[in-house]
């Protein structure tokens, strides 16, 4: 099963966020419920790099559980998994055969406090920020700016400041 990035975050949003063993796990069941077929770990490890990268996915380290909520909080111990949550940029569209693979899989849904999801997802933009600009990369500079407007839409977070180091870096 080749799933694009929209349609791993539609599986992640089905629970709210996934790990990445949970996230192999629940499309290998897609999978095998569509044509028995299995899912190949490295085409997944790269599409879920490549999700990351376009912020189709995002990456959410989480520090705790608020009472059986399935609320959580960033991590600063790093103690739990990292999970996977659908991103800003993510058009989530569960593939063909994973709708039933939440009562398949033994995972509590999980829901975010979207400002401290947001504030996460900021301090990683900010570091694709730096880094497209010290390496004078257009291409990237170009989609962060896009990618911009789509993250202050998803959270309640301010990106000027970074979009005026973008603008600046393709002057």
């Amino acid at each position: 099963m080749d799933a694009t990035a929209d349609e791993l975050a539609g599986v992640v949003d089905l629970f709210g966020g996934l790990t990445r063993s949970e996230l192999e796990r629940a499309l290998a069941e897609a999978a095998f419920r569509a044509d028995g077929a299995s899912v190949d770990e490295d085409a997944l490890e790269a599409a879920v790099d490549r999700a990351l990268e376009s912020f189709a996915l995002v990456a959410y380290e989480p520090s705790g559980r608020d009472g059986g909520t399935g609320a959580a909080s960033p991590a600063t111990d790093g103690g739990d998994e990292t999970l996977l949550v659908a991103g800003p940029t993510a058009f989530p569209t569960v593939p063909d055969h994973a709708e039933d693979v939440p009562h398949i899989l033994d995972v509590e849904p999980r829901r975010f406090d979207r400002e401290t999801l947001g504030e996460a997802v900021r301090d990683e933009f900010v570091d694709a920020v730096e880094d497209a600009a010290d390496d004078g990369d257009t291409e990237r500079i170009e989609t962060l700016l896009d990618v911009s407007y789509d993250l202050e839409a998803w959270a309640p977070v301010e990106l000027d400041d970074e979009r005026t180091r973008l603008d600046a870096a393709l002057e």
